[in-house]
């Protein structure tokens, strides 16, 4: 008697858990559709579904789907974003500092604003590199030649006149002292040709993304001057930053998500909350080392105060540059 009733309470118990097990292990979010408002391949291409593999991999989020939308400088996926809120509820789109760059220079009437802010979750830092066979070893010999002759010391990047290359390269000139107006820069369409440029001297230094700059200086092509973060990046930590160099300035461009506006607070709340525990996964650990990323995890408010600092800091550069 007294086994039989241990009996049935082990299966009750075994029941019960078998019962509970699945319920623990349901996703928080049934499913995510990722917008992206670029092409395949692109910065945002791959944060959408790296960060799309990290959640479904770690049962997160059930499942996920993608749609590329290109067109506009990513106006065209955010009007659609705004226009059809109601329907995109299960929507995140993914973007990044152009957001506010081509909202300040008005290639899209919208900015941020007129989005949910949901959270952003990596960063890439910037940097200035010079070809390994420079006699420029650090900030203070390339603004050393800068002072001897600005005019053959020109930095290129491969962003547009008053693009973020161009703009970090102003933003750490000025704060080296130097008249960000006075600086000679190069736009080159790709990476390959402004490499090129860097090796036959055309340019003394890159304006380039600090995962960009790790990779060209693992295969040998060139020297770091700077990264643009307030502490060295693991990734590389024989980069010194800018700010140990004396030149105050830090810059991350920032990758992160959006929804439609009018969003539902719950639903809100459960995008953000499956965001913040991926970071504790080990499928986004892979996802984030294979990639290259900086956990640069902005929520809600926190988001907010961080894209409306960037946009003062850009938006006072532009001016002086005369692009606003």
């Amino acid at each position: 008697m007294t086994f039989n009733m241990g009996r049935r309470a082990l299966l009750a118990a075994a029941a019960a858990f078998a019962i509970s097990g699945p319920v623990s292990a349901e996703p928080m979010v049934d499913s995510i559709h990722f917008l992206i408002p670029g092409g395949a391949g692109g910065g945002w291409d791959g944060t959408a579904r790296g960060t799309g593999e990290a959640l479904t991999a770690s049962g997160l989020v059930g499942t996920a789907s993608y749609e590329n939308m290109s067109g506009g400088g990513g106006g065209k996926a955010i009007g659609y974003l705004i226009e059809n809120a109601d329907s995109q509820h299960g929507t995140l789109m993914v973007n990044s500092t152009p957001i506010v760059i081509r909202s300040l220079t008005g290639v899209f009437p919208q900015s941020f604003r007129d989005l949910t802010l949901v959270a952003g979750t990596i960063g890439d830092y910037a940097a200035l590199v010079v070809s390994k066979d420079s006699p420029i070893n650090s900030m203070a010999d390339l603004l050393a030649a800068y002072d001897a002759d600005p005019a053959n010391t020109a930095i290129g990047g491969g962003s547009v006149p008053g693009g973020m290359d161009h703009l970090v390269a102003a933003m750490v000139m000025e704060a080296a002292g130097k008249d960000a107006l006075g600086v000679k820069y190069i736009p080159y369409d790709a990476g390959g040709k402004a490499m090129a440029a860097l090796l036959s001297g055309e340019i003394k230094a890159l304006s380039t993304g600090f995962s960009e700059a790790v990779a060209l200086a693992d295969a040998g092509e060139v020297k770091i001057l700077g990264v643009t973060s307030d502490e060295r990046v693991a990734a590389y930590a024989d980069a010194p930053t800018m700010k140990e160099q004396g030149i105050d300035t830090t810059f991350v461009n920032w990758r992160g998500f959006f929804a439609a506006p009018g969003l539902p607070e719950d639903k809100l709340a459960m995008y953000q909350d499956a965001i913040a525990k991926m970071y504790e996964t080990p499928e986004w650990e892979a996802v984030r080392a294979r990639n290259g990323w900086v956990n640069i995890h902005n929520s809600g408010d926190d988001f907010r105060a961080f894209l409306e600092a960037q946009e003062k800091a850009i938006g006072d550069l532009m001016k002086k540059l005369g692009f606003l």
